[in-house]
């Protein structure tokens, strides 16, 4: 395995990597890092453009990966798919087609982003499958900056921050618990982060009421790779049970399967039943150890997490917030042909 095996490869699932390419992802995030912080200049994508298609909107995700390219001394191109003429239906007088336009895009940058999720999408998989559209046709690296199923530049984040804190992660129990907001929102993060967790090694628990199970092919994933990396993996309906002895905590709504079915407002009729479900203070000094806070945020304080939770020495999500910047800009240099 070198450092530059990873030059033009995608990255849409967590799976497309494996543990010693991240490992590889999570050593470049260092030297960035330290590289920032220092003052050193390091333009190793010089000349080169990220292209940066956001169906969805976003915070964190635009402005890290526009100053990623920025301090890596290229140019990062927001992109609105809504002022384009691109269609994601592949059919006559629909619009240009994934096919097309991946194609052209190519031609003028040197990798892609894609956010494409939730209220951007008619059935969940439809962002992935347009992800995979876009990678089997343009010539140069699609990134997923958020998909309806998966998070990989999240989940790298996620990883590297709990490194960075604990530093050998295995053996220690993180539990993503779905928590209570008025607001619905996806599986993406949430999905991601039991992935990576138990690719190395975790004890990862999922906490969630009886309607708000995983995708079963993710359970599956994040099972299959706890079993070879000598970690655990267990669903459990109890959220103080599961809370137990949480070295870190990732409190997060996420909706049923049937949303796309049933629609926003039967979606929070079914959410009023389990309004209990919160990552309180009392929670996390009575259950957890210690139970850091682990959240990629936009976070409903209040509802999610509390604010005492939010804003405690355990709380991590302005660390991991920054550290987005570090794992991207490592991401953007292995896979778009960065000389470190």
């Amino acid at each position: 395995m070198s450092w530059f095996d990873l030059a033009g490869r995608d990255l849409i699932s967590e799976l497309d990597w494996t543990r010693e390419e991240y490992d590889i992802a999570m050593k470049v995030s260092d030297q960035l890092k330290g590289l920032t912080y220092s003052g050193k200049a390091h333009p190793y994508l010089e000349y080169k453009t990220f292209a940066m298609l956001f169906f969805a909107g976003s915070t964190r995700t635009r402005m890290s990966f526009e100053t990623a390219m920025t301090q890596l001394g290229g140019h990062s191109q927001f992109l609105n798919p809504s002022t384009m003429r691109m269609s994601l239906e592949d059919k006559p007088g629909a619009g240009e087609t994934v096919k097309d336009t991946a194609k052209a895009m190519a031609r003028f940058c040197d990798g892609i982003g894609i956010r494409l999720l939730d209220d951007s999408v008619d059935y969940y998989g439809h962002g992935d499958l347009v992800m995979k559209k876009f990678a089997e046709h343009a010539e140069v690296p699609i990134i997923n900056m958020a998909s309806d199923i998966n998070h990989p530049c999240q989940s790298l984040t996620d990883i590297y921050t709990m490194h960075e804190k604990l530093g050998s992660v295995r053996g220690k129990k993180i539990v993503v618990m779905w928590a209570y907001t008025p607001w619905v929102r996806g599986r993406c993060s949430v999905q991601g982060t039991a992935l990576i967790s138990a690719m190395y090694g975790m004890d990862v628990v999922v906490a969630n009421p009886p309607e708000y199970d995983f995708d079963p092919t993710i359970l599956g994933q994040c099972r299959d790779l706890a079993s070879k990396s000598g970690g655990s993996f267990e669903v459990e309906h109890d959220l103080d049970k599961a809370l137990d002895g949480a070295t870190v905590v990732f409190p997060r709504n996420w909706f049923t399967d049937r949303r796309y079915d049933i629609g926003k407002e039967e979606e929070l009729k079914i959410a009023q039943n389990y309004v209990d479900w919160r990552f309180t203070s009392d929670r996390q000094k009575r259950l957890c150890d210690p139970g850091h806070l682990l959240q990629c945020m936009p976070v409903d304080r209040g509802n999610e997490a509390d604010p005492e939770v939010c804003d405690n020495d355990l709380s991590w999500i302005y660390d991991q917030a920054e550290n987005r910047l570090h794992t991207q800009k490592a991401i953007l240099t292995l896979t778009m042909g960065g000389r470190i």
